[in-house]
């Protein structure tokens, strides 16, 4: 039997969607008070609704929840993103390696058709979904390694430094380079687990090369102006 979404459940991922996206597209600032009054105006929806909603982005932890204080978009440090990045550094270049001397011509070729998906962001200028390809292009390089507790990790990992690259990454830069990622694929198919170690360990300097954690934080949106369009499709919340 196919248990069906209700309508609270298609509504709070509306919700959670529309709030990522402003968070990955950076038109909402770190640090942002995420006021429950603020958003039920602008989504035009309950109290309750908006609770559940930010319990999910607090479990992407893209929304820090602070007791007896609110929910706050989530701020990581300089210092957070500099031990995300160094942990990356430690695990993704051996586990490249391990992928080239394990991958198999089908894992290849999936990858090869994943590059295309990639460029066709870049090309469209569709900045969160390169972030998301992006991380979905080391996670399935990782599983190709063939080891659930390194892949574990490094998908933790991923989730942590797209939100560090969304926030903190130069304006017109989208977590990967597509270039960078087909050489590595490139090297997969040549079977050089050196020349894969050394790329992925380039690469991954070079993202972090691009971060700036410690800059001007932007102008805090208003949440009403920036969500308000959503009232047009309003849900009677709880």
């Amino acid at each position: 039997m196919v248990t069906m979404a209700s309508p609270d459940d298609a509504e709070e991922a509306r919700i959670v969607e529309r709030i990522y996206e402003a968070v990955m597209d950076q038109r909402l600032a770190p640090g942002t008070k995420l006021s429950e009054a603020a958003l039920c105006e602008a989504f035009g929806v309950g109290r309750m609704r908006i609770r559940r909603s930010l319990l999910i982005l607090a479990s992407r932890e893209v929304v820090d929840l602070q007791p007896n204080r609110g929910a706050y978009v989530a701020q990581p440090s300089a210092e957070q993103a500099r031990e995300v990045f160094e942990a990356r550094l430690l695990i993704e270049p051996p586990l490249a390696r391990l992928a080239a001397q394990r991958i198999k011509r089908p894992a290849i070729k999936a990858l090869e058709a994943h590059l295309d998906k990639e460029a066709a962001a870049h090309a469209a200028g569709n900045r969160r979904e390169a972030i998301r390809l992006s991380g979905l292009f080391h996670t399935a390089l990782a599983q190709e390694a063939d080891n659930t507790v390194t892949l574990r990790i490094v998908k933790d990992l991923i989730t942590r430094s797209s939100i560090i690259i969304a926030m903190y990454g130069d304006a017109g830069f989208s977590n990967c380079r597509d270039d960078e990622h087909s050489a590595i694929v490139a090297a997969l198919r040549d079977g050089n687990a050196d020349q894969t170690e050394a790329l992925m360990r380039a690469h991954l300097g070079h993202i972090k090369d691009h971060l700036q954690p410690g800059r001007q934080p932007m102008q805090t949106q208003d949440l009403v102006d920036l969500f308000g369009g959503a009232r047009a499709a309003k849900v009677t919340g709880p």
